[in-house]
């Protein structure tokens, strides 16, 4: 008898309102399937959930059920939008690591820390040649500091 989409809106922001977010606090957006949630009788799939977690206050700030033809890449903008994620450090797993979602959050003016993995191609590739060369400058650096005696 309720809309669901607009019950669990309210519910997220009655949520944000009980929770205290100070400047850098971590929120992990994540995905799960719900454990015994496939119903064989009537052929549905399993349900899967991208929720955002609030480690400091351990409190759910937000769930938003993935659609059944869909990832958690559909669901994580829809639940960041629901957020205020100001002044924020939002985690996400590689299955987030999406120019739009890096983009999602900075506009509400929170950072963010996006898993990559090697699936990624180039990204991935231009992470580890940065790094790279960011330790080799540092160990030339270290060596210079040790054979001029600073």
């Amino acid at each position: 008898m309720i809309d669901i989409e607009e019950f669990s809106e309210c519910f997220s922001k009655w949520v944000a309102d009980l929770a205290t977010l100070t400047e850098g606090e971590v929120i992990a957006i994540d995905g799960k399937c719900l454990r015994r949630s496939i119903d064989k009788a009537s052929s549905k799939a399993v349900i899967y959930m991208g929720s955002a977690w609030v480690q400091q206050n351990s409190l759910v700030l937000g769930q938003v059920k993935v659609d059944e033809k869909s990832n958690e890449i559909t669901a994580i903008p829809t639940l960041l939008s629901r957020l205020d994620i100001a002044g924020a450090v939002i985690t996400i797993d590689g299955m987030g690591c999406q120019i739009k979602i890096a983009q999602l959050i900075i506009e509400k003016k929170a950072g963010y820390v996006l898993s990559l993995k090697g699936n990624q191609g180039n990204l991935h590739d231009d992470v580890r040649t940065y790094f790279d060369r960011l330790y080799r400058l540092k160990q030339q650096r270290l060596l210079l500091t040790v054979i001029m005696g600073e």
